[in-house]
């Protein structure tokens, strides 16, 4: 009977630990897509150039439903297409008719905003500038605050249309979109 409950209070130990932690790693695909170019998203504005058409060149926004507005030829697709992309997309379209031979350039402008929660000085929207670390977002929202957790913080990124979030140290580089959270340490 002894064992029995010793047995028993070793494993309510364990589920208790096991259930205050919920630590995940991060996923494989967290860490890849930085090694891939940059996906359109969103809140992304593009510069586009069409050379020789001043009327065509100018800046444009990728719309809430991820459609880029354009002269011409109207909505194109821009979600998770990359700025070459959008560069053949565009001049295909205007060859339907509009110019014969066109040359189109598209360079990102600016980049969809990064959010910064949780135990900073002041957290909210922030712009995105590429080379963007955790470390260099957390001290533009105002440093960490006394009760912060400051080895790792949780980060929700959207990757190929799927959100994942994953616990990362404050040295790994941010992406366009990226939440960041920091947590409260527990002592």
């Amino acid at each position: 009977m002894k064992s029995t409950a010793s047995l028993f209070h070793a494993l309510l130990a364990v589920s208790m630990l096991a259930g205050c932690s919920s630590y995940r790693p991060t996923p494989a695909a967290f860490h890849e897509v930085l090694d891939q170019p940059y996906r359109l998203g969103a809140g992304d504005r593009v510069r586009v150039t069409v050379f020789e058409q001043d009327g065509l060149t100018n800046t444009y926004s990728v719309d809430q439903s991820g459609y880029l507005s354009f002269p011409l030829v109207g909505a194109i697709p821009a979600r998770g297409h990359t700025a070459q992309q959008m560069e053949k997309e565009i001049a295909d379209k205007l060859r339907q008719g509009y110019l014969r031979d066109p040359d189109v350039s598209v360079e990102i402008d600016r980049y969809r905003p990064i959010f910064v929660m949780g135990e900073v000085g002041a957290a909210g929207q922030y712009s995105y500038v590429p080379g963007l670390t955790v470390q260099k977002a957390i001290a533009i929202a105002g440093g960490f605050s006394p009760r912060a957790n400051q080895e790792s913080v949780d980060i929700t990124r959207d990757i190929n249309g799927k959100v994942m979030t994953g616990r990362v140290v404050t040295s790994d580089p941010l992406l366009p979109g990226d939440t960041v959270y920091v947590r409260e340490r527990l002592f």
